[in-house]
């Protein structure tokens, strides 16, 4: 692919009115909230250049799609209506170096599973689950003590779109957020403090929950290890979201298995999938899900229209949504 291309990917969400007015009735219902106040509430960024600015910039030719998106083809015809569709699979060595667009999908981990993984870990949803499949009513004395998320410390690891909607969704239950990212300090009102990278290990020491939110960077590769565990208090509760490769596996096990964790709550693990014999399996206090956070269908909905809604401000040469800097990864 030559140099004029760019990735055109779904990295969070975002729509205009005028592309949910302009989509065909055959392509997927969208919410139809507009644009800038969706980015606004979701703590989205929209670049402050537009696209058509940057060197080699052209109106699109030839834009790639997967062969799962057939069903959106006409509103991306639609949205780049000077552009040739061409599905990857089927596109020629030549097709493929003088293409304008690669268009695929990046999901995003979905804040409800963030909140429903808190919620099991604090009121021992496991333990009752068990006693459920037993037919057996757990005298009060014999429960696991329960906690309350009002009044409890949440760190968001990672501040960007899904970490903010979990600190939103967090504060709304009455819970304090701090968090953490690598642009700066800035944050919504919700949030307590906006700490640098390297005040982790510092807002660790105070926080009840930990989310992992953050992209997976060299600066990012194995932050959840030894150190960190051994500095979080031992009834807090860790929540991974983000990248397997952001935690340190068998430091992570010693923590759990040592009590110095109340549980971890895990949508990525490394590797994946997870081995048969990972002792992650078999430990009590841990909740495992397979990389499954944002399977929905109104994410898949909202997540089609950013990729459609991005797609037309590439050929427009607006300022686009969710640009990925290649140099930081994220």
């Amino acid at each position: 692919m030559n140099c004029r291309a760019v990735l055109v990917a779904v990295l969070t969400w975002g729509l205009s009115a005028s592309a949910i007015a302009d989509v065909p009735a055959a392509a997927p219902a969208a919410v139809p909230v507009p644009a800038a106040e969706l980015i606004g509430k979701l703590g989205l960024h929209v670049a402050a250049q537009p696209v058509r600015e940057r060197p080699g910039w052209r109106t699109p030719r030839i834009v790639l799609i997967n062969k799962e998106m057939q069903d959106l083809r006409p509103a991306l015809q639609q949205a780049a209506p000077g552009a040739k569709l061409i599905e990857l699979s089927s596109a020629t060595p030549g097709q493929i170096a003088s293409a304008d667009a690669a268009i695929g999908l990046c999901s995003t981990e979905m804040p409800e599973h963030v909140l429903g993984m808190m919620l099991a870990l604090s009121r021992h949803f496991d333990y009752f689950l068990k006693e459920q499949q037993q037919a057996r009513w757990a005298s009060e004395s014999a429960t696991p003590q329960l906690a309350d998320l009002d009044g409890k410390t949440v760190l968001v690891v990672g501040l960007g779109g899904i970490g903010t909607e979990v600190a939103r969704r967090a504060h709304a239950l009455g819970m304090r957020v701090v968090a953490t990212r690598a642009s700066d300090r800035t944050g919504p009102d919700y949030v307590s403090y906006v700490g640098l990278p390297d005040e982790l290990l510092k807002l660790a020491k105070d926080a009840d929950f930990v989310v992992n939110c953050a992209p997976l960077t060299p600066q990012t590769t194995g932050i959840f290890n030894r150190e960190f565990f051994a500095t979080l208090k031992p009834a807090a509760y860790f929540i991974s979201v983000g990248r397997g490769k952001s935690t340190v596996t068998a430091d992570l096990i010693a923590a759990l298995g040592s009590g110095r964790l109340a549980g971890a709550g895990l949508d990525v693990v490394d590797p994946e999938p997870l081995p048969a014999d990972s002792p992650l399996w078999r430990l009590p206090n841990v909740i495992i899900t397979p990389h499954i956070s944002p399977n929905s269908a109104v994410t898949r909905e909202q997540r089609n229209f950013v990729l459609v809604e991005n797609l037309r401000r590439y050929a427009a040469g607006e300022p686009m949504i969710s640009v990925v800097d290649i140099e930081r990864g994220y």
